[in-house]
Parts: structure tokens; sequence; C-alpha cells
């Protein structure tokens, strides 16, 4: 199992947003074709919409399911991270965000400069988690303190990819 949070580790996924943990469910993301892997490139013009996203696990089981951008509004001055890109709790197990209840809708990724790292980070709920508010803002959302505040412990699975802004001759 270590082997697959590697990548994590090299991406500074693991350590500036997310801390060290075993990963327990499998999260299958893709935007359209496009199988997304840790590290992979996914261009802001194939990522307008939602990934379709599947979820391991049982039914009777809930999940949260949070992706941020930890590099806005540039990689070499993350003042806004984290940028909260999508919020989605009560997932049930075996299914996919569109059985959740969205708390923050969906924001394709449009990283204003440099390489932006987009992570999708899954959690498993104890309970329903009832009412929770909309972040008042995107920028400075913070995925540790969210966790720790609905009592979620650490994620049990977590997929990134970088994205940059595209030529604006070349999208599609």
């Amino acid at each position: 199992m270590a082997a697959s949070v590697d990548p994590l580790v090299v991406g500074r996924v693991i350590g500036e947003v997310l801390d060290m943990f075993v990963p327990s469910v499998n999260m299958s993301v893709y935007y359209g074709p496009k199988h997304v892997t840790n590290g992979c490139d996914i261009k802001p013009s194939m990522a307008i919409n939602p990934p379709k996203i599947t979820l391991t696990g049982h039914t009777d089981e809930l999940y949260t399911l949070i992706m941020i951008d930890p590099d806005a509004p540039s990689p070499s001055e993350p003042s806004m991270r984290e940028w909260i890109h999508w919020m989605v709790l009560d997932i049930p197990g075996g299914t996919n965000p569109n059985r959740g209840k969205e708390i923050l809708p969906y924001m394709g990724p449009r990283p204003p400069v440099g390489i932006h790292r987009y992570i999708i980070v899954l959690f498993q709920q104890k309970a329903p988690l009832g009412m929770v508010e909309q972040p008042p803002t995107r920028a400075n959302f913070n995925t540790r303190f969210f966790a720790g505040h609905f009592n979620l412990g650490l994620p049990v699975a977590t997929i990134y990819f970088n994205s940059q802004k595209e030529p604006a001759n070349r999208r599609r």
C-alpha cells in the first residue's frame, strides 16, 4: 500500500496539504476518456465539467470529497492556499459524487500562472454530516482544519493532477 502514496510525497501533497495516510478506498477519476493518475497533466479545457469519479466501499458508508488547489494564485507565492474547487458530502460508498450532497459547486482548473496541483481528497465519514455551510470564500480553505472540525480523520483516498494555463490559440 505504501507505494500508492509515494507520488503524493514526491508531489508534496503529503506534507503541504495532507498528513501521511494509508489508502483504504479505491477512487477512480476520469476527465472524459482521460484516466487521472497522480501527477498527470490535465488541460483546463478538458476539465471544465466535473470529473467522473467512482468509489469502492459499501453503500452504508458515507464519504466527503474535496478538490483543492494549494498553488493559488501562483506556485511561488501561494497566498490563497488552499483554493477550494469542489465539496460534496454524504456520498454513499460504491457510488459517485452525484449521489452525495454538493455543498460547493465544481469549479474547473483556471491556473493564472505556473503549474498548479489539483488535489481530490476523499474522507470517510463517521456519520452523516448534516448541515454544513458553504465556505464564505474559495480562498484560504484548510483541508486539515476542515477534516479535524468534522472529525473525518485522515483521508482514505487522494489523487492529484497538474494543470497550467493553455495558450489562447491552442484550446481543445
